[in-house]
């Protein structure tokens, strides 16, 4: 089963709600939030409220991605904000095991994310813990990279590692009809397009591309 996560990184803010509402109404399945630090990304998103602020705007399954240091620090202020699932990098943890405890405690969904350079085997450990893999196909901290190809093996390594488990892999990073069919084929089930969405004269027809690849 394919899932598309619009991140709202490439919406307009000045008209937010409208453009969740735009995507959800496309067959948008997920709504992915990437919130940046400034210290593990070289770049500044937004926090909690601003998805605390979203969430009686959509019934869509709310996916925030922490791109941030030491996220124990920062999972407080994320446990009320309407979070399904709260995803965080391996290289930003000190204790990933009281992380995800954390969050399991308070019935979020935990996903593990890796940079380009992280290889595939360092979540063996966490599987049985988890519920979701992101595999970062850029350097994570800005919109509209181009996706890097190289990527696409520790794709399939992470497909692998996965295997059965009820584990989503989730791709981040460039990606597009053309690029997620390559994701696919390595096993990716979950993709997060940012400009391929809100920026899509027709935003519907690309949610519902990357949908059928499901089907092939």
């Amino acid at each position: 089963m394919i899932l598309v996560a619009p991140s709202i990184l490439a919406a307009d803010y000045g008209r937010l709600h409208q453009q969740i509402n735009m995507v959800e109404n496309a067959g948008a399945d997920w709504l992915h939030f990437d919130i940046m630090d400034g210290h593990f990304v070289p770049n500044l998103s937004y926090g909690a409220d601003l998805v605390r602020q979203m969430r009686p705007v959509s019934t869509l399954f709310f996916d925030v991605h922490l791109m941030v240091e030491e996220p124990l620090n920062f999972l407080p202020m994320f446990e009320h904000c309407g979070a399904d699932q709260i995803t965080v990098h391996y290289e930003a943890c000190s204790d990933l095991p009281a992380v995800i405890s954390y969050l399991k405690q308070r019935h979020i969904k935990v996903g593990i994310s890796l940079k380009p350079s992280t290889p595939a085997k360092v979540l063996k450990p966490y599987l049985d813990d988890i519920d979701n893999v992101l595999i970062m196909t850029v350097e994570p901290g800005f919109g509209g990279q181009a996706f890097m190809p190289d990527m696409l093996q520790k794709i399939k390594e992470a497909a692998q590692l996965i295997n059965d488990q009820t584990v989503t892999l989730e791709v981040d990073g460039g990606i597009n009809p053309q690029t997620a069919e390559l994701c696919f084929e390595a096993g990716a089930d979950v993709f997060v397009a940012g400009n391929a969405v809100f920026k899509a004269q027709n935003p519907a027809e690309i949610i519902k591309q990357l949908h059928l690849l499901g089907e092939k």
